[in-house]
């Protein structure tokens, strides 16, 4: 195989491991929010189902989540498992793992911020909504920034958890090629990227928090 072809089968493993990460990331932090604000919710059941859910998706492994979601519309409906689902599979497991992260964050974030600054925006006559969206969550940003960066860090190398269902990452197509041309430099190059991924994350995570500091 020419260097050419290896470094082509190379990229594309790359694109959809950056693309399992940004929908992951893009689909999670909202659901994790959801999450912490069932948390914090003053109804029981809401609370109780919240603190449920993220009991299960923290207690259990990410690889058996990926198994449960690819195989489980086979199992329970009948449902034919195609090629196109693995990807689908791979995003809705992810997102339901690391939402539950998420959620853990920032309601610890948002129970971090003084309750004087709900009662200030109520006094300045906002409501609920409005206190949490403008003065209460531009202040719990920045305190939960630095363990989402954490779990973004994770989150790119737990990417190649997405071989349990035959999902062709990076690392899948790296091991495939390094077995078919008995060479370690696919796995390499899969080292090389899976750092300079982690590099550009914690980069771009830094960034945002000098920006939220000075701000």
């Amino acid at each position: 195989m020419s260097l050419l072809t290896l470094a082509a089968q190379l990229l594309a493993g790359m694109g959809r491991s950056a693309l399992l990460f940004a929908l992951t990331l893009l689909l999670a932090l909202p659901l994790g929010l959801l999450t912490a604000l069932l948390r914090r919710c003053r109804f029981a059941l809401p609370r109780l189902l919240a603190a449920a859910y993220i009991s299960v998706l923290r207690g259990t492994p990410l690889m058996l989540q990926l198994m449960v979601v690819y195989f489980g519309p086979y199992y329970l409906f009948g449902t034919r498992i195609s090629v196109a689902y693995q990807f689908w599979a791979a995003v809705i497991a992810f997102v339901l793992n690391y939402a539950a992260y998420f959620g853990e964050i920032l309601r610890g974030a948002i129970a971090a911020v003084p309750r004087s600054q709900w009662e200030a925006a109520r006094s300045l006559g906002c409501n609920a909504r409005q206190a949490f969206l403008r003065v209460v969550l531009p202040q719990a940003v920045p305190r939960a920034l630095p363990a989402v960066t954490n779990e973004a860090v994770t989150l790119v190398k737990d990417t190649s958890l997405a071989f349990v269902i035959a999902y062709a990452e990076m690392f899948t197509l790296a091991k495939r090629i390094a077995a078919r041309e008995s060479s370690v430099l696919p796995l390499m190059a899969a080292g090389v990227f899976y750092y300079v991924f982690n590099l550009l994350v914690a980069l771009a995570a830094a960034r945002i928090e000098k920006r939220c500091a000075f701000d």
